[in-house]
């Protein structure tokens, strides 16, 4: 596979050794980093080494060697520090979703406790939806997967 990279993409600098990084594990496919931000101890990204967008643009041969390492990088990360008792993967996509940078990466998120500084919240819709509602939109979606 040939990876593409955008010269003024900061990941694609730090796969080229432009911008120097804190490499936790690297072959010819992907590269995981520390985050700088560290939400939390050991906050790593892993990005493919081919300037891709977004979840959207993935094949199904980039999804698979960019997807096949996370669980590996992740429990490296776990194993690392006794003091892990879980982890959030969080993949952003789009402005709306708080992407903000523009090529496709992972977010490895170790968690310490209920109180470390990292949060997600879910809101709880549950009871805008009737039966019919989310059977119509089951079908949608389902509808794409057929074509």
């Amino acid at each position: 596979m040939m990876n593409k990279l955008d010269a003024s993409c900061i990941f694609c600098k730090i796969i080229t050794g432009e911008i120097p990084s804190y490499t936790i594990y690297e072959d010819d496919n992907i590269k995981a980093f520390l985050d700088l931000s560290q939400a939390t101890p050991g906050h790593t990204l892993v990005v493919p080494k081919t300037h891709i967008k977004d979840i959207f643009a993935y094949d199904a041969d980039l999804a698979a060697k960019t997807f096949a390492k996370i669980p590996l990088i992740a429990s490296a990360i776990k194993t690392s520090n006794p003091k892990i008792v879980g982890m959030n993967i969080v993949n952003n996509n789009g402005t709306v979703a708080y992407q903000s940078v523009f090529h496709s990466h992972f977010h490895l998120i170790p968690r310490y406790s209920e109180n470390d500084d990292f949060k997600m919240i879910f809101g709880d819709n549950s009871k805008a939806y009737t039966e019919a509602q989310l059977a119509s939109i089951q079908s949608t979606i389902q509808a794409e997967l057929r074509n």
